[in-house]
Formats: C-alpha cells, sequence, structure tokens
C-alpha cells in the first residue's frame, strides 16, 4: 500500500484537494476532523485537555474559541497542547492504516496540515503540496470568521514556509488557477502513483 502525504500552508487549498481526492475514490485521513473528533462531547482528548488547560471545556467538550487563544502565540502551551494531541491522533492514524490494509488498499493519502513541521513526512512514500499565490492564500484567510492579519501572521510563523515545502514535495498541486486545473494535477499524480 503507497502511503502519501497531502500538505499546505492555511489558505492554500489543502482541504479542497482532499475533497476532490475523496471524489476520485481515495480513501483520505484527515488529521483536522480527527482531532476535532477527539475534543468533542465524549470525545478521548476532553478531559486531558481540560486538566492542562482549566476553563476551556463547556459542555463535556472543548470549547476551541476559549483553547484557542490560550496556545496561539504561546509556545509553551501549544507544545502543552500537542504532548496531548499528537500521540493520539498517531495511534488514530495507525489504526485507519491497519484498516486500509486490511482491505487490501492500494492507495491512501494522509491530510496532515502540519506534515513537515512534525516530522511525519518520513513515515510516508511521498508528499503532495497544495500551493497557492501569497495574495490568493492572504484573501482565502480573511475571509474566515475571526480571522485577521495578526492571527493569520501567527499561524504563518508556526508552518514551515510554502517555498520550502515546495521544494520539499514529491507532488506540487496549484489551486490558485481555478478547481479544474487542481482537479487535472491531481488526476495526473494519481495516475503516477498507481502505475
Amino acid at each position: 500500500m503507497k502511503i502519501v502525504g497531502l500538505t499546505g500552508s492555511v489558505g492554500m487549498g489543502k482541504s479542497t484537494a482532499a475533497t476532490m481526492l475523496r471524489r476520485m475514490g481515495v480513501p483520505i485521513y484527515d488529521a483536522d476532523a480527527a482531532v476535532h473528533q477527539m475534543m468533542r462531547r465524549g470525545g478521548i482528548a476532553v478531559a486531558r485537555v481540560a486538566a492542562a488547560f482549566p476553563g476551556v471545556e463547556k459542555n463535556g467538550a472543548i470549547d476551541r474559541s476559549a483553547l484557542g487563544p490560550r496556545v496561539f502565540g504561546n509556545d509553551v502551551a501549544m507544545k502543552k497542547l500537542e504532548s496531548i494531541i499528537h500521540p493520539l491522533v498517531r495511534e488514530d492514524e495507525r489504526r485507519f492504516l491497519a484498516a486500509m490494509r486490511r482491505r487490501k488498499t492500494k492507495l491512501v493519502v494522509m491530510d496532515v496540515p502540519l506534515l513537515f513541521e512534525s516530522g511525519r513526512h518520513r513515515r510516508y512514500d511521498s508528499v503532495m503540496v497544495v500551493t497557492a499565490p501569497e495574495f490568493v492564500q492572504r484573501a482565502r484567510v480573511l475571509k474566515r470568521p475571526g480571522m485577521n492579519p495578526a492571527r493569520l501572521a501567527a499561524i504563518k510563523a508556526r508552518q514551515m514556509p510554502d517555498a520550502e515545502k515546495r521544494r520539499r514535495a514529491d507532488f506540487i498541486v496549484p489551486s490558485g488557477q481555478g478547481r479544474a486545473v487542481t482537479w487535472r494535477k491531481l488526476g495526473q499524480v494519481l495516475r503516477g502513483l498507481e502505475a
């Protein structure tokens, strides 16, 4: 089974690319979705995160709007949160890959936002990086609720620069030239991987 990492900086179109790959029939592991699930009511991370960050639990779930200001821009707090979440995600990922192997799946894509930053790219056969021009990235991100230039700058400061991600990528997928271009490029990448 080939395991392909999918990544891209904030606002680059990674989620759109993952959706397209799903439509093409590729099984996707979504690390962000896994974290959201873990922090929902009854989620495996709720008690641990609430103990580490008192006051962020609400109705049995982690209130992300309360947690965010506590960790963004605070390296010590972010490392504490990551020390709780990352092992849980690794275990969840391991279960996903085991299930895919049992099904004899030939190719899976692991959608991981901080793929290079976390060093997880080393565990995969190849990496796709989704990219767009900086002005497109900025416009996309600043449209999001609660987003502002300072918050965008803080997020980008935690991420490897796009140019470095592209340099390390096995496949570069453009997302700033229209969905048809992205779709075609993803199709080309899949055909190459399946060959």
